[in-house]
């Protein structure tokens, strides 16, 4: 089951729905200012998360007569964000597979947050990506292999999200490495590309934010 989670941040109404027409996701959760964008669309949710503080009130009055639209609506103070209790959500529903739409955007804040809380789907063995115009995110922690022809731009970037990355292995990349130590707050692994057809990433410990993207 695919699941689209549409967060609050910016979000290009032509890339939404392109993915929603092309990839017909089978569970739709809104998130907070999500929803308006998915309205813009005529895209109906089956769930609606957050505080819905920076919502129009009269379109949550509109889909709270809808009896098929689960709302799940929270105080503004809370001890977790609209898009991390989606996930959550997302997760409790049996997704095999997660995409993250308007998650990232002016809020750097948010968009690490993010970028962190995808160890959520990580641990729950669920592939999770967050999805924009220019980038395609997500976390791995073993072996993962990267098709040319599947790649989302020209570039694959892969930063520590742990303290560091041990025996860290990439062939069909042009900058490859052999069983290097990827400590953070190092930028060795910014901006590399895949020259053959298929590249291969491994690693023997740690979790690498991989980031696929193109100007």
């Amino acid at each position: 089951m695919n699941t689209l989670i549409v967060a609050g941040g910016e979000i290009n109404l032509a890339f939404l729905e392109n993915y929603y027409l092309t990839k017909k996701p089978d569970i739709i959760i809104a998130v907070d200012k999500g929803l308006e964008a998915l309205n813009k669309l005529n895209i109906i949710p089956n769930h609606i998360v957050g505080d819905l503080d920076s919502v129009n009130q009269s379109l949550i009055r509109s889909y709270k007569n809808n009896p098929k639209i689960n709302i799940h609506q929270y105080q503004p103070e809370k001890d977790y964000t609209d898009t991390d209790i989606a996930l959550k959500l997302a997760i409790s529903l049996c997704s095999s597979h997660i995409t993250i739409i308007g998650a990232l955007g002016k809020r750097m804040d948010h968009a690490l947050a993010n970028i962190h809380i995808l160890t959520l789907a990580l641990d729950a063995n669920i592939p999770c990506k967050l999805l924009d115009n220019n980038n395609r995110i997500y976390l791995i922690n073993n072996s993962h292999t990267i098709e040319k022809s599947n790649t989302y731009g020209k570039y694959i970037s892969l930063i520590p999200l742990t303290s560091s990355v041990e025996g860290l292995t990439l062939t069909g990349f042009k900058y490859p490495l052999n069983k290097y130590l990827l400590t953070i707050g190092n930028s060795l692994g910014i901006s590399n590309e895949i020259i053959d057809n298929t590249a291969t990433i491994c690693l023997k410990k740690g979790i690498l934010i991989v980031i696929e993207s193109r100007d």
